[in-house]
């Protein structure tokens, strides 16, 4: 049932109405879903990829941890603990409920592959807010400038940036991408 298609259909009741956010999760998406076509990654990143900003509508936001509301969002509907937890984990939340004294929370989440997990990471960090396809370094840019440094989200991103990277070149390397991929992916 939680196949990357079904994932698809969930992430686009949720969040189709939501413009530039709809667009970064289509592209994150359909890129796992080439890769997914590859045999290069598993169905449960591919269904995460879909998925993994769920917890950015209206509907589903309780905390504003958008990767732990995603992941409640999935426990309660019964999604795979695989999901679950790359949704949780993704692209240095660690961080961010750090921030916003929300660690114990994420931490009762089921753990991610720490590989799948990368893949992820990579997959969210190669896509701009509109969709567009992008580099791990421009994409962090871009997410600092548009928060204030007061923000959570400016505050954890600054933190975990090195670790970002790093989870991004370790996807690329452990699938044999080139450091230009995904231009002209998509």
């Amino acid at each position: 049932m939680w196949s990357a298609e079904h994932a698809a259909k969930v992430a686009s009741e949720y969040l189709s109405g939501l413009g530039r956010r709809w667009e970064h999760v289509r592209t994150v998406g359909r890129l796992a879903d080439e890769l997914a076509a590859v045999g290069a990654i598993s169905a449960d990143v591919a269904a995460a990829a879909w998925l993994h900003d769920l917890g950015y509508a209206e509907e589903l936001s309780t905390t504003g941890l958008h990767a732990l509301d995603g992941a409640a969002f999935l426990a309660d509907e019964g999604a795979p603990t695989g999901v679950v937890g790359l949704v949780a984990h993704h692209t240095g939340a660690v961080f961010e409920a750090e921030e916003r004294g929300l660690t114990r929370e994420l931490a009762n989440m089921p753990p991610a592959e720490p590989s799948e997990l990368d893949v992820l990471t990579l997959l969210d960090l190669v896509t701009a807010p509109d969709g567009s396809l992008t580099d791990p370094e421009t994409r962090i840019a871009e997410i600092l400038s548009r928060y204030p440094t007061s923000s959570p989200v400016h505050r954890s991103v600054s933190r975990a940036c090195t670790r970002l990277l790093a989870s991004a070149a370790r996807a690329r390397e452990q699938l044999g991408l080139p450091d230009e991929w995904p231009v002209g992916a998509a």
